[in-house]
C-alpha cells in the first residue's frame, strides 16, 4: 500500500463535474473529485469527452463517439507521454447509454489500475447501439482493478454479469454541513426538490400531483417547489387543479437556498420513479426531514421505511396521500423520523465517512 498521494485521472462519461447542467450524477462526479483530493490525491480531469447517446438508434452518433474517443486517447497519450502518467484512471458512473470508451485502453497500455464507480449492467438493455454499448461497460468492469458499487441493485447486476470482477461497496454520500442547521418547520410544509424534465421526472411529478390531490378536504398543507427545466409549463399545469395558494413555485435556487428552504420544511416529498438513489433524499434527511416516497429504483438505498421515512407500492396514489396525511396528523412521529434520518446520514453517507473509505480503497490498488 502506498504511503504517498496517488495521481489520479477521473471521468465521467455521462456528465463531466464541470457540465452546465445541474444534476445528482453532476453533484455526485464533484463529490467524488473533493472526497479523493481530501486525502491528498492528486485528481485532473482527464477527459470531458460526453459520452451519452439516448437513442439505441442512433448508429452514426455511435460511430462518431467511437471517433471522439479515439481521438481523445491518442490526445491522453501524447501528453502521459510527454509527462507523468497518473496511477489510477476513476471512470464514475459508466453505464449502457455512457460507456467509458477512452479509460480502458489507456490503463492497459500505461500500466494503470483501472477503476470504475456506479458502474451497471442490464441484459433488458441490450437494444440496438445500446448493447455494444453495454459490452464495452462490461468489458471494463471484468477488467478492472476494483468496481465501486453505490446500491444493492447494482451490485447484484455486476455480479450477475462478471462473477469475478472485484466489487467493493461505497454508499452515496454527501456533505452534510451545509444541512446542519437546526431544523425549524413549519406546521404542513411539504417540499421538493427536483428538476422538470420528460420522463421519470414527470412522471413523479404526476403521481406526486394525484396524491396532493387526494389529501382530505382541511388537511392544512403548502408545498414548495425548487426545480426548473424543459418541461416546467407542463409540470405546472399537473398541479393546476389544486386549491389556489397551495403551490409555490421556486424555480432553480441555490444549494444554500435548498438548505434553508429544507430547514424550515416538515416533510420531503417525492415518488422517485428511476432513481438511482437519489442524492436529494440524502439532502432532505441530513436536513432532519422524513421522506414520503415510492418503494422504487434505488429509493429505498437510502430512505429506510418505517425509520427514516415511509415507502409505498409503486404508482399507489392514494397511498401516497395516506403516508403524506399520516405525518401531517402525527408530527410527533415525523420529527422523530427526522431525528433518525439526520443521524443515519451522518453516519453512513457523510462526505467524511465516503473520503476515509475511498483513500483506504484507492492506496490498496494505487501501488502497482
Amino acid at each position: 500500500m502506498p504511503d504517498r498521494p496517488l495521481r489520479i485521472a477521473f471521468y465521467a462519461p455521462l456528465k463531466a463535474p464541470g457540465h452546465p447542467v445541474p444534476s445528482g450524477d453532476r453533484l455526485m462526479a464533484r463529490m467524488l473529485v473533493a472526497a479523493l483530493g481530501n486525502a491528498g490525491h492528486t485528481v485532473c480531469l482527464a477527459s470531458d469527452l460526453r459520452a451519452f447517446r439516448g437513442d439505441p438508434e442512433d448508429i452514426q452518433g455511435w460511430a462518431d463517439l467511437q471517433q471522439s474517443a479515439d481521438a481523445e486517447r491518442l490526445r491522453i497519450s501524447a501528453e502521459w507521454t510527454a509527462g507523468q502518467t497518473p496511477d489510477i484512471w476513476f471512470c464514475y458512473h459508466p453505464y449502457y447509454k455512457a460507456p467509458d470508451l477512452i479509460g480502458p485502453p489507456l490503463a492497459a497500455r500505461f500500466g494503470l489500475a483501472y477503476v470504475t464507480c456506479e458502474a451497471s449492467w442490464s441484459a433488458r438493455r441490450n437494444i440496438g447501439i445500446w448493447t455494444e454499448m453495454q459490452a464495452a461497460v462490461l468489458a471494463a468492469v471484468k477488467g478492472a482493478r476494483l468496481n465501486l458499487c453505490m446500491t444493492g441493485r447494482d451490485h447484484a447486476g455486476l455480479i450477475a454479469a462478471a462473477p469475478q470482477a472485484p466489487l467493493a461497496m461505497l454508499p452515496p454520500f454527501i456533505d452534510t454541513h451545509p444541512f446542519d442547521a437546526d431544523p425549524a418547520p413549519l406546521a404542513g410544509h411539504l417540499v421538493t426538490v427536483a428538476m422538470m424534465r420528460a420522463g421519470d421526472k414527470a412522471q413523479s411529478y404526476a403521481l406526486l400531483a394525484a396524491a396532493l390531490g387526494r389529501l382530505p378536504e382541511g388537511t392544512p398543507w403548502h408545498l414548495s417547489v425548487a426545480g426548473d427545466g424543459p418541461l416546467c409549463a407542463e409540470v405546472h399545469a399537473m398541479f393546476a387543479g389544486l386549491p389556489p395558494g397551495r403551490v409555490t413555485w421556486l424555480g432553480q435556487i441555490s444549494r444554500e437556498a435548498v438548505a434553508a428552504l429544507l430547514a424550515r420544511s416538515s416533510i420531503y416529498v417525492w415518488p422517485g420513479y428511476g432513481e438511482a438513489y437519489g442524492l436529494a433524499y440524502l439532502e432532505a434527511q441530513a436536513a432532519g426531514l422524513p421522506v414520503v416516497a415510492l418503494r422504487v429504483a434505488g429509493v429505498p438505498e437510502v430512505v429506510s421505511d418505517g425509520a427514516t421515512g415511509v415507502l409505498v407500492a409503486e404508482g399507489q396514489a392514494a397511498a401516497f396521500a395516506d403516508a403524506i396525511h399520516g405525518l401531517l396528523q402525527d408530527p410527533a412521529r415525523a420529527a422523530a423520523m427526522g431525528q433518525a434520518a439526520r443521524q443515519r446520514v451522518r453516519t453512513r453517507h457523510s462526505f467524511g465517512v465516503a473520503a476515509a473509505r475511498l483513500d483506504g480503497l484507492m492506496r490498496q490498488i494505487g501501488g502497482g
